[in-house]
């Protein structure tokens, strides 16, 4: 007697289905389950999927960079400035003065 041949689709729809209908037959919702019932059966054919190392992690054999690499946010943080004016916001007037205060301020420097 030949083997029957098994149908992994057909098994997924058919955990999907009986997810969808332990959670009450939520309506439009089905394509979710059946997502859910692969990703399960994914998890079945590879159980040790998750315990493979990571290949960013893992270096091969390369020779580490002679310099430390900075993190990305110091790379931004240097561009935050204008070239040649090192300034705070603090140092300009954030508004016009009326033309008494403004004179008074020129004398004065």
């Amino acid at each position: 007697m030949p083997k029957r041949k098994r149908d992994p689709e057909a098994a997924i729809r058919k955990r999907a289905e009986r997810m969808w209908k332990q959670d009450g037959s939520p309506p439009g919702r089905f394509d979710e389950y059946l997502e859910r019932a692969r990703e399960l059966q994914a998890i079945i054919d590879n159980p040790t999927a998750g315990e493979l190392p990571n290949p960013i992690v893992e270096h091969h054999g390369e020779i580490p960079p002679p310099e430390p690499v900075e993190e990305a946010e110091i790379q931004e943080n240097l561009g935050e400035f204008p070239a040649g004016t090192l300034t705070d916001q603090g140092d300009r007037l954030q508004f016009p003065l009326p033309k008494k205060k403004a004179r008074k301020l020129l004398r004065e420097s």
